[in-house]
């Protein structure tokens, strides 16, 4: 690995970070955890509901913290459970539609912002920049899960 991979690496995590940052501060301001902000977005979208692993799988949380937040939104009303008709064997978490209105401000906002920051981009860096973000994961993923190791540390 040489300077000016390490450099960029360090840079490039810094920037994720920040964007962590930013909606953590974010998701507080609205008095919400930033893992609740994230339930709350997918299942704002889900206009049929999805069920607890389709809810970790969208947001990369853990059963157990799922499962807490839904449980939260149980008891004040924001989201119910109703039977899957594809598959009585799963509950969907759905919106009430008093979540939908506890959820719209921060939830609407938030999407409208990364839309909008998206759109400050051409086409063509969207792109690249999705390209490069999905491949340095795809790497990542491979590195940490046991790929090669050189280790230069």
């Amino acid at each position: 690995m040489d300077k000016v991979a390490k450099k960029n690496a360090y840079l490039y995590c810094k920037f994720r970070d920040e964007q962590f940052a930013l909606y953590d501060e974010y998701a507080k301001r609205n008095g919400l955890l930033m893992n609740t902000l994230l339930v709350l977005n997918v299942l704002y979208y889900a206009k049929e509901g999805m069920t607890q692993k389709e809810i970790c799988q969208r947001t990369f949380n853990s059963k157990q913290t799922v499962n807490l937040i839904i449980k939260n939104l149980l008891k004040d009303n924001y989201v119910e459970l109703k039977e899957d008709t594809s598959d009585k064997r799963n509950k969907l978490v759905v919106m009430t539609n008093e979540g939908k209105m506890y959820a719209k401000v921060p939830v609407t906002h938030i999407t409208w912002a990364e839309d909008k920051a998206m759109s400050m981009f051409s086409e063509e860096e969207q792109e690249l920049l999705i390209r490069l973000s999905r491949k340095f994961t795809q790497n990542l993923t491979m590195l940490i899960n046991g790929g090669d190791e050189d280790n230069d540390y």
